[in-house]
């Protein structure tokens, strides 16, 4: 017969080793949970020692506010905690740590060393623990603070360290947890020794740019824009990445909600809606982003190791988090004017900027292209840049473009019965504050020469960018202008595209399109919108009603409409292989510089490819 199982309690070194394997996956995972020890222990300075990947060493060092010797030892026991009290504190979390496991877990898999002292004691305390059993308690000298000490992690747990990875593979995943800790706290100065050799050492930064430019450097941090959002729930505060900092993986992308490195769909959903038509499918730019709200918006004990966050208003928050990138994508600054068509001459190129901000509308209006050749008029300036090219005027060919009015802008009429002129254009923020075209490379590129360097700008994607923009702007106000067409022309669909048109209908008017039902699931088409007159009636009607079906209605509204759009302007934007006149150039880049994203096509294609003197001294070993 059978023998039928006993139920019994588990001893404590099994129960610890069980939750070991919860929150202890790898070394990275010690590193974490000391870590966010000794930054709620209020250190200033945290140092990270590290030995074969963290399998031989993991050593923490703060200076925190340290334990005495009772305090030390109950730190060890299971569900010990300083954080929380009370089962209403776990919904009201403001510290990084609060279960109480990852000590008596982590001890009970390796050699644990701690050494501890407060500042009102004269010794400190050190605890000598191999998996799971206590060994020493002693007292010793050391500094106020806290050391702790992990040797050969997993040494009584064989199964689990022979899963562990190779050592470049553990310390590839310490050094990013590092990283991102680093980056959470610039007001904390950190460090990092591995194998004796010092990786990182970062000072008390104080601001998030400091932190930023020490960890990747200061070109990099050229290509971020400020975010500074809030409502009355949440505020949002960071960097966004410009379009070309995208990258094939989420690796730049850094969400900290309350202080707390974290991971979210709903933001990274929000992510991709505000990128969207800005960065190719598949394309991830670099963003930092700082999510504060009430502790109780957010719940944070949903995962052992606190890598995911759930949110009581999930559709709010992606709400924010869509505006506040918006708000920094679309380059908004604080003073706004009225955009004219008159505007001064400057002295002279201002000055290199620190990073690429954007001017105020009053100093746009100051910006020109080559201002020294401008009617007739000399301006002193630039003239070591012109002596040390030394280049001709007849060579260089000299754009001489002003802002233009509305009614200079070129529309086609071949089909439409009259010609209409676009909507007046929205307040420029241009890319660069002088500029020069100096030529066209391979008939496909433009050649300019900027304050800082030079770009190569495709006028394909240029072009896309600005029908793009004039579009939605007109969109947005309601205002999108349409041309009737000579000879109204009939299209047939099939029938679930004929279904789609008919249920969207009045959107369509809305956005420009003079579309009627004829009859069964034939239409006609009797105006376009302006903005994209030279398209193919059909295919623009049948590609937005498939389009519309896939996103389905909610989607279609908001952000659906603008991908039509955009997929509209890209079938209607200049040939790569067209040959574009003198004329038309200059008329393309002064477009591209009053658009807010200058950068890339609604595809998310690049627009403008910058280089800088800096990097070209470097690269001609002129420094």
């Amino acid at each position: 017969m059978q023998n039928k199982p006993v139920i019994q309690m588990l001893p404590d070194q099994v129960i610890n080793k069980i939750a070991a394997g919860e929150v202890v996956e790898r070394p990275a995972s010690v590193m974490k949970e000391l870590f966010e020890n000794a930054l709620d222990a209020g250190a200033t300075q945290v140092d990270v020692d590290v030995i074969r990947g963290g399998q031989q060493l993991i050593a923490i060092t703060d200076n925190g506010c340290g334990m005495g010797r009772d305090q030390a030892l109950l730190s060890i026991e299971r569900h010990a905690t300083s954080k929380i009290r009370s089962e209403a504190d776990i919904e009201n979390i403001h510290t990084l740590g609060f279960r109480g496991e990852a000590l008596a877990a982590i001890s009970s898999v390796s050699r644990f060393t701690l050494i501890t002292r407060p500042e009102e004691d004269l010794s400190g305390t050190e605890i000598q623990i191999a998996g799971g059993k206590m060994l020493s308690v002693e007292d010793i000298g050391c500094p106020v603070g806290t050391r702790m000490e992990i040797r050969n992690l997993f040494f009584n747990v064989p199964a689990r360290r022979k899963f562990l990875r190779a050592e470049q593979t553990e310390l590839s995943h310490i050094r990013q947890l590092f990283l991102v800790h680093a980056l959470a706290h610039p007001e904390t100065g950190m460090s990092l020794k591995v194998d004796e050799r010092m990786v990182y050492n970062l000072p008390m930064a104080g601001k998030m740019e400091d932190r930023i430019t020490e960890l990747y450097n200061h070109g990099f941090f050229e290509q971020l824009l400020e975010i500074d959002h809030s409502d009355a729930e949440y505020k949002i505060t960071g960097y966004a990445g410009l379009p070309q900092t995208g990258r094939k993986d989420r690796q730049d992308q850094y969400i900290f909600v309350n202080g707390r490195p974290a991971a979210a769909p709903v933001v990274y959903h929000a992510l991709n809606e505000a990128y969207h038509s800005l960065i190719a499918k598949g394309r991830y730019p670099a963003v930092f982003l700082f999510i504060e709200m009430e502790p109780s918006l957010v719940d944070v004990n949903v995962h052992p190791t606190k890598k995911e966050v759930r949110f009581r208003r999930p559709n709010q928050l992606r709400d924010a988090v869509v505006a506040a990138l918006n708000k920094a994508l679309t380059f908004q600054t604080l003073e706004e004017e009225p955009p004219t068509s008159n505007f001064q001459l400057p002295t002279s190129p201002p000055p290199r900027p620190i990073r690429p901000k954007f001017e105020t509308q009053k100093q746009m209006n100051e910006i020109l292209v080559r201002p020294e050749l401008i009617k007739g008029q000399k301006v002193e300036g630039r003239k070591s840049k012109e002596t040390e090219h030394q280049t001709s005027n007849k060579e260089l060919r000299t754009s001489n473009i002003e802002r233009s009015t509305p009614s200079e802008e070129p529309l086609q009429v071949s089909r439409f019965t009259s010609q209409v002129s676009p909507a007046p254009a929205a307040s420029p923020q241009s890319p660069w504050g002088w500029c020069r075209i100096v030529g066209k490379i391979g008939d496909n590129y433009v050649v300019l020469e900027t304050e800082d360097g030079y770009v190569l700008m495709e006028p394909r994607a240029a072009h896309e960018r600005v029908l793009f923009e004039k579009f939605m702007r007109a969109a947005h106000e309601h205002a999108v202008q349409k041309q009737g067409l000579l000879a109204p022309e009939t299209v047939d669909l099939l029938p679930s595209d004929a279904q789609i048109v008919r249920e969207n209908i009045a959107d369509l008017q809305e956005l420009g399109f003079g579309v009627s039902e004829f009859g069964g699931d034939t239409f006609i088409i009797d105006a376009l919108p302006v903005y994209v007159q030279d398209g193919p009636a059909e295919s623009l009607l049948v590609e937005i009603a498939r389009e519309l079906e896939k996103a389905g209605k909610k989607r279609g509204e908001r952000e659906l409409v603008q991908e039509r759009i955009a997929q509209a302007a890209c079938q209607t934007a200049v040939r790569t292989k067209d040959q574009l006149s003198d004329q038309e150039i200059e008329k393309l880049v002064a477009d591209l510089a009053k658009t807010e994203m200058p950068y890339t096509s609604p595809r998310g294609r690049p627009t403008l490819i910058y280089t800088s003197f800096t990097e070209l001294d470097r690269k001609f070993s002129r420094e």
